[in-house]
C-alpha cells in the first residue's frame, strides 16, 4: 500500500513539473472550448447582430474606423438617419464612445473575423484567470477558477455580445500579471513596465470610468510598494507620466471629434450623461442622488447574485470563507479581489445601473469573484473537516471535501440545467430585434426596388434599429433606411436621394410598398453635403 499522511514521500521536482504541465494543457483546452462556445452563443442567442443601443454604436463606429476614420460627414437631415448613440455635431457624425473597442472590432472586420473578436477575448480572459490563480496560489486553484467561470451565465451573456467588457477584462488581467512581474523584479523590467502602461491605456481608451476604477487600487498599491522600496521613484514617476499622457491623448481625441478637448461626447447625446451627484446629472429633476445610487447598486447586486454563477441569488455563498483564506496573502492577491468592490463604489456616482446583461459595470472584477469563490470552497471543506474531526467522524478531510463538493455540484448542476438556459433564452430576440426583421428585404422579388430608400414607420427605435445592419455608415448600400418623421420631412429626405426608389415599411405587418408621391427639393446645404461629401455649413441639430 502507498504511504499516507506525514510519512508520504514528497513528489519530485520532475513529477511536479509534469503535473503543472498537464494542468496547463487542460486549462488551455478549456480556453479553446470557451472560444467555440462563445461564438455559438453569439450565433444562436444573439444571431450575430447588434441589439443594444451601445452595440449598434460600436458596430457603426467599427465600420468607419476600419477605413481609418474617426468621424464622417453627417448625412442630410441627420435625425431621419438616426443611429443610437451616434451623434451629429458640427456637420460630422461619430459614436459617443472612445475608439478603443471599435478599433478591435475594426481589426476583426479587416481580417474577416468580426464575430470572433469577443469569443477570442473570452478564451484569452480565461487563460489569464488560470495564470493569475496559478501565480498567486497554485495551478489547481487556477484551473478550478476556469471551470467555475465556464458555468457563469454572466460570462456567456457578455462573451457572445458586441459589448466591450471582455476586452476590458483581458486588459485588467494583463495589468495584474505585468504588475506581478514588476514588483517581483523579473527581467527584463522595461518590457513589463511598458506592458503595464499599454494595458492601462487600452483600458482607459475602451471604458474610461471603468479604467479609473481598475487603476485606482493599482495607484494606492504603487505608492505603498514605493514606500517599501520595491518600486523605484523613477518607475512611480513613469506611471504618473503615462497617466498624464493617457489623459492628454484622450483630450486630443475629444478635440478632434467635437472641436473642444473638454467636450465629453456622451453629453452630446444626453446632456445629463455624466458621473457625479446633483443637478444636471441623470434623468431625475433634482439630479443624481445618494438615494438613487443606493437603489441602482442594490438592484444591480441583486441581479448579479444570480447571474454570477446561476446559483439562484446565492452566487456569493463562498465569498466570506474566501476572504478568510486571504488573511495572510500578499497585497497583490488583495488587489485582485478588491477591483470588483472598487468598481461597485465608483459606479454609485453614475446615474444609471446595469442589469440587462447582468451588472456589467462590475464585470472587470470577474477574476476576483471566481478566485474568491474557489478559495471559499477550499476553506469551507477544511473548516467542515475540522468540525467533523472534533466530533469524532472518521476520515474527516475526505468527508468534508465530499460534502462541500456535493453542495457545489448540486448548485452547478441546477444552474446548467435550469438557470443558464433560461437566462440565455431571455437574451434571444432582445428588444424584439432579430434577423427575421430582414426577411422582407432579402426576398428576390424585393431586389427589383434597389437601390432603395426605405422609410420605416415606427414609434420606437427598435423596429428601425433592427434594420440598420443592412446599411453602411455612408448610406451607399442597396438598402438605406430612414426613420419616418412626417410626410413633408420624408419627402425632403427623398429629394436628397433622387436616384433611389422610395418605399414605406410597416414593421408590425412587415408590409413594404412603393411610396406613390413626389420628392421635395433637397435643402441646398444637405444636397451639397450629399454630393461633395463635405460637412454642411449649417450646424445640424444634435440627436436626442
Amino acid at each position: 500500500m502507498p504511504h499516507e499522511g506525514p510519512l508520504a514521500p514528497a513528489p519530485s521536482r520532475r513529477t511536479m513539473h509534469r503535473l503543472k504541465l498537464r494542468t496547463e494543457h487542460i486549462a488551455l483546452g478549456l480556453c479553446l472550448l470557451a472560444v467555440v462556445a462563445a461564438y455559438a452563443v453569439g450565433r444562436q442567442v444573439y444571431e450575430h447582430i447588434p441589439h443594444l443601443e451601445d452595440e449598434l454604436a460600436y458596430w457603426w463606429q467599427a465600420q468607419i474606423q476600419a477605413r481609418g476614420k474617426l468621424k464622417i460627414p453627417s448625412p442630410p437631415e441627420p435625425q431621419s438617419f438616426l443611429v443610437p448613440f451616434v451623434v451629429d455635431h458640427r456637420g460630422y457624425r461619430f459614436a459617443k464612445y472612445p475608439p478603443g473597442w471599435p478599433m478591435l472590432l475594426a481589426l476583426g472586420l479587416r481580417l474577416g473575423v468580426f464575430w470572433w473578436v469577443n469569443p477570442l477575448l473570452a478564451g484569452l480572459s480565461l487563460w489569464l484567470l488560470y495564470r493569475l490563480g496559478s501565480r498567486l496560489w497554485n495551478p489547481k486553484t487556477g484551473l478550478a477558477a476556469v471551470l467555475l467561470a465556464m458555468t457563469s451565465p454572466w460570462f456567456w451573456m457578455l462573451a457572445g455580445s458586441l459589448l466591450p467588457h471582455m476586452a476590458t477584462l483581458v486588459y485588467t488581467g494583463v495589468l495584474l500579471l505585468f504588475w506581478l512581474a514588476l514588483v517581483d523584479r523579473e527581467a527584463p523590467r522595461p518590457l513589463f513596465w511598458w506592458g503595464f502602461v499599454f494595458g492601462a491605456m487600452a483600458l482607459v481608451w475602451t471604458r474610461p470610468w471603468t479604467g479609473l476604477g481598475v487603476l485606482l487600487p493599482f495607484g494606492v498599491l504603487a505608492l505603498w510598494r514605493w514606500r517599501q522600496g520595491r518600486l523605484s521613484t523613477g518607475m512611480l514617476l513613469g506611471f504618473a507620466g503615462a497617466a498624464l499622457f493617457t489623459a492628454g491623448s484622450f483630450a486630443l481625441w475629444q478635440w478632434y471629434v467635437t472641436g473642444s478637448p473638454w467636450q465629453n461626447p456622451y453629453t452630446l447625446w444626453w446632456p445629463y450623461d455624466r458621473p457625479g451627484f446633483g443637478p444636471g446629472r441623470g434623468v431625475l429633476p433634482q439630479g443624481h442622488s445618494l438615494r438613487q445610487a443606493w437603489i441602482n447598486t442594490r438592484f444591480s447586486l441583486w441581479v448579479g447574485a444570480a447571474d454570477l454563477l446561476g446559483w439562484f441569488r446565492v452566487s456569493w455563498l463562498f465569498f466570506l470563507p474566501g476572504l478568510w483564506a486571504l488573511r495572510d496573502r500578499r497585497a497583490e492577491a488583495w488587489l485582485l479581489i478588491l477591483i470588483g468592490p472598487v468598481l461597485v463604489l465608483l459606479y454609485m456616482a453614475y446615474w444609471v445601473g446595469a442589469w440587462l446583461f447582468g451588472p456589467r459595470y462590475y464585470f472587470e472584477g470577474f477574476y476576483g469573484y471566481m478566485l474568491l469563490t474557489v478559495l471559499g470552497i477550499q476553506v469551507s471543506a477544511q473548516g467542515l473537516a475540522w468540525l467533523l474531526g472534533k466530533v469524532g467522524v472518521p476520515r474527516p478531510r475526505a468527508v468534508g471535501r465530499v460534502a462541500v463538493g456535493v453542495v457545489v455540484g448540486v448548485l452547478v448542476a441546477l444552474n446548467l440545467r435550469f438557470y443558464l438556459p433560461l437566462r440565455l433564452g431571455m437574451m434571444r430576440g432582445l428588444y424584439g430585434i432579430s434577423r427575421q426583421a430582414w426577411q422582407p428585404f432579402l426576398r428576390p422579388e424585393a431586389q427589383r426596388f434597389t437601390p432603395a430608400l426605405v422609410f420605416v414607420e415606427s414609434e420606437r427605435w427598435m423596429a428601425y434599429g433592427a434594420l440598420l445592419p443592412l446599411e453602411d455608415p455612408w448610406l451607399t448600400t442597396p438598402w438605406v433606411f430612414a426613420w419616418s418623421r412626417s410626410d413633408i420631412l420624408d419627402r425632403r429626405v427623398w429629394g436628397c436621394f433622387p436616384q433611389r426608389t422610395a418605399l414605406r415599411y410597416d414593421p408590425v405587418e412587415r408590409r413594404l410598398e412603393v411610396w406613390e408621391t413626389r420628392p421635395l427639393p433637397c435643402p441646398e446645404e444637405a444636397s451639397e453635403n450629399q454630393m461633395t461629401g463635405q460637412a454642411p455649413r449649417r450646424r445640424p441639430e444634435t440627436s436626442p
